[in-house]
């Protein structure tokens, strides 16, 4: 519906002056991955002097809990198998900081190295195992995180490392869903630098002269730490690079979620005698859940930086040496276990909310497909292509469905009446975004979702965050030949705006009490316009701010309009607010003349309003006032009169 006109409350008004009630009340308003060549990988001299070469200086966040360790510590028999249970791990990992007083146990980087056959093209591999990952919008046993170097090792037997030529980096943000940091063409003389996301161990880039932030624009005269590219056909965004970044180091509010297991906190589990609250990361960014609060958190502590971490073999000056091993020496290890752990999505619907369980696993990464093949976790187009055209052995990025949504916040505007006006504006914190088809949800950055390699259908597009009411919508992704280079925008024009949980109540809107098939459902603000806009297959819910003054519309199978009237109370206390439902949502000619009479009356009931503050008679008051005030009283009247007409 967000390309066609819409049946609002400034259009039924101008066309009061203009055209009759017929006219009005008639209206109706119209790369794939797996072509890439096979590598080898290598285990002798030259694959480590590479690996000792460009191993990357680490940099973690001061609240920092779970630094890269060795698993073999806490790996255990099953049925014949080398297994790493989730509770051997996690508590082990506590047990021996208790023990040996160290803050980071075992410090180890695990490394592989792959070489695209009858190719100069290799890649050295970084991976990063925590015992335990706790996040914003998830958390799980273990995690495992890469960074990759493609390099250029030149031909010939007589290679030598000092000659090889870094071509780009990739580091790995969450999942594969999300678009990574990457940089085409690095200095080669620069040592690596990765920035540790706090908690979930998501690794930004460091490449330029700010060792210890990230950048994700040239700034200070020096340049970006990122060389991904942004989307141009979205104008809000056509100048950032879409990468996921390091959220708590541009500013952005990034709540934390306490993970619990069968409705207990982790750390009061039997199974974890070692693991206290303290273990986990740090109050002031933690929040419960995120519908236990009424508002967005405010003074979450920003990112600063921690622990450094470089290889030991290298002259440094960092607080901790980690070991460098080969990663074939830990893939006897068939999986990384533990019970399923969840985290529990608040989905808007017709009378009750439904929740929506999102969870995320983790699995070795000899058994991903990246490890062998790492060009596969290439998710910037533009750099695929670069090595496309300098290695025959790397295929040229195939089109791919993406999902974009710019989280907003819809307040109260200062320049509307009270309150019959909002406004929307940038989100004070990050949000989390859940495709119902894909149990893995991904986290905003400045507001910004953008989810990969999306099927094609009709899917439900699920929006939370911390103390804001759940956004839900459905959204139709086309064939990926059919939908082009754009992305897939969800919400407005590719906005959706929540409303802080203290300021919310639901419209629900009962599709089963229309006399037709509807298929779209929009609600308007009448200052701040357009603020959903979505299918619907049957009853439906949206949450909306009651400081607004709305014109909800349906649309039905026969492009037929109905328009419905929503002023809900601004003093109404949210958390025993029965919300708002339309019964009979219907179509056509009566439905459009009701809501006429509405804007009428509710008009009518402002015009009155003016003529009291200005001691002007209005309604069917009679004296003799001239002038203005015959006008004003002739307004009322004329409102009154097309109200009744309506009815």
């Amino acid at each position: 519906m967000t390309d066609r006109s819409s049946v609002r409350r400034r259009t039924v008004l101008g066309a009061l002056a203009t055209a009759g009630l017929g006219s009005i009340a008639g209206c109706s308003s119209g790369g794939d991955d797996d072509s890439d060549d096979a590598t080898t990988t290598i285990e002798d001299d030259f694959a480590r002097e590479l690996a000792i070469r460009f191993a990357p200086t680490l940099y973690f966040d001061e609240y920092e809990q779970w630094f890269p360790t060795d698993p073999r510590r806490y790996a255990s028999d099953r049925d014949g198998e080398t297994i790493v249970d989730g509770f051997d791990a996690f508590d082990g990992y506590h047990a021996r900081k208790n023990e040996t007083g160290d803050v980071a146990p075992d410090p180890t980087v695990f490394y592989n190295v792959v070489q695209y056959e009858n190719s100069p093209l290799a890649v050295v591999q970084y991976w990063f195992y925590s015992a335990f990952d706790q996040f914003t919008t998830n958390f799980h046993w273990h995690d495992w995180e890469v960074f990759h170097v493609f390099v250029d090792t030149g031909e010939g037997d007589g290679r030598d490392v000092a000659d090889a030529v870094p071509q780009l980096f990739v580091a790995s943000s969450h999942s594969r869903r999300v678009p990574n940091n990457e940089f085409l063409d690095p200095d080669p003389e620069r040592v690596p630098r990765i920035l540790s996301e706090l908690g979930s161990h998501s690794s930004a880039l460091s490449v330029n002269d700010s060792p210890d932030r990230f950048q994700r624009f040239p700034s200070d005269g020096t340049f970006a730490d990122i060389t991904n590219s942004s989307i141009e056909r979205i104008e809000d965004i056509a100048e950032i690079p879409i990468a996921y970044g390091l959220p708590r180091d541009e500013g952005a509010g990034l709540p934390y979620v306490v993970p619990e297991l069968d409705g207990v906190p982790l750390y009061d589990d039997d199974r974890l005698p070692s693991v206290e609250r303290a273990d986990l990361v740090d109050d002031a960014l933690t929040v419960r859940s995120f519908d236990a609060l009424s508002s967005p958190p405010t003074n979450l502590p920003k990112r600063a930086t921690g622990l450094v971490f470089d290889h030991g073999e290298r002259d440094t000056d960092a607080d901790v040496t980690y070991e460098l091993v080969l990663a074939g020496d830990v893939e006897h290890i068939a999986d990384f276990t533990g019970p399923q752990l969840s985290f529990e999505f608040a989905v808007p619907q017709f009378a009750e909310d439904a929740i929506a369980s999102h969870i995320t696993t983790t699995g070795a990464p000899w058994s991903q497909p990246r490890y062998e093949n790492p060009a596969a976790d290439i998710s910037e187009p533009n750099h695929r292509l670069a090595l496309a055209e300098r290695y025959d052995v790397i295929s040229e990025p195939s089109t791919v469905n993406t999902l974009f949504v710019q989280v907003t916040e819809a307040v109260m505007a200062d320049d509307a009446p009270d309150g019959e006006g909002l406004t929307t504006q940038e989100s004070t914190i990050e949000s989390v975004v859940l495709l119902e088809s894909d149990p893995e949800a991904v986290p905003t950055f400045g507001g910004i979702g953008v989810v990969q390699d999306v099927p094609a259908g009709d899917h439900r597009i699920t929006v939370n965050g911390a103390g804001l009411a759940p956004h839900s919508e459905q959204v139709s992704v086309p064939d990926g030949g059919d939908a082009g280079d754009a992305p897939v925008a969800a919400g407005v024009d590719g906005e959706i705006p929540l409303v802080a949980r203290e300021s919310a109540t639901k419209l629900e809107v009962d599709t089963d009490g229309a006399d037709s098939d509807l298929t779209d459902l929009g609600v308007e603000d009448d200052f701040a316009g357009r603020l959903y806009d979505a299918p619907v297959t049957g009853p439906d819910a949206v949450y909306v701010h009651r400081g607004g003054a709305y014109t909800v519309e349906v649309r039905d199978t026969e492009d037929e309009v109905g328009a419905f009237r929503v002023n809900p109370d601004p003093t109404a206390d949210s958390p025993t607010d029965s919300g708002i439902r339309i019964d009979r949502p219907n179509t056509g000619k009566a439905s459009l003349a009701t809501f006429l009479a509405d804007i009428a009356e509710e008009t009518q009931a402002h015009v009155d309003a003016v003529a009291d503050r200005a001691g002007t008679p209005s309604g069917n008051d009679q004296d003799d006032s001239t002038g203005s005030e015959n006008a004003v009283r002739g307004l009322a009247r004329a409102l009154a009169a097309v109200a009744e007409a309506a009815r």
